[in-house]
């Protein structure tokens, strides 16, 4: 597309992908950031970044103390992905001009109409997918149980080089 990308940058993929993780696993109790972060390799600050727009969006709400953590706001059907981008100040543009139609000298440029009709389309098809829609396919779910093993494998390793450690200490 040259001049015209279409970019979602990492805030909308980490938005898209933390709220997926967290539809999936919060169905039972609270999720963590930590826990999260884990599973998707995404960093723990940023994600406290994200969920704070995603908490102002109303999209998920919070729970302090033990056994706290994050659930969605709504019911997974009810949130699509154009909205959980929207909430994290990401925009679905295809144009050079970010809408403006300001693209050349001022004006709109000839293909204008185009990249905003392409900018329409990526957010009407955004539009009309749910959370709810994605825990339902098959391959969702196994990559997330295959992600949530994974992040386990990884804590009980640290557990038990940090235990090894411990132990060489005390010799």
């Amino acid at each position: 597309m040259g001049d015209y990308p279409v970019r979602l940058t990492t805030k909308g993929r980490y938005a898209v992908t933390a709220m997926l993780d967290l539809a999936f696993h919060s169905q039972i109790k609270p999720v963590t950031l930590t826990d999260i972060a884990a599973r998707q390799t995404i960093s723990l600050s940023y994600l406290e970044q994200l969920f704070a727009r995603l908490r102002r969006a109303n999209m998920v709400k919070g729970t302090r103390g033990p056994g706290g953590g994050y659930m969605l706001a709504n019911a997974a059907g009810d949130i699509n992905i154009a909205d959980i981008i929207a909430a994290v100040d990401e925009p679905l543009d295809a144009t050079k001009c970010g809408g403006e139609a300001n693209c050349q000298n001022e004006k709109a440029c000839l293909t204008h109409d185009l990249w905003m009709g392409l900018s329409d389309q990526i957010r009407d098809y955004l539009k009309g997918i749910t959370l709810g829609q994605l825990l339902e396919k098959h391959r969702v779910q196994e990559i997330a149980k295959r992600q949530d093993h994974d992040a386990h494998q990884v804590v009980e390793l640290h557990r038990h080089s940090e235990l090894v450690s411990s132990f060489n200490d005390l010799l």
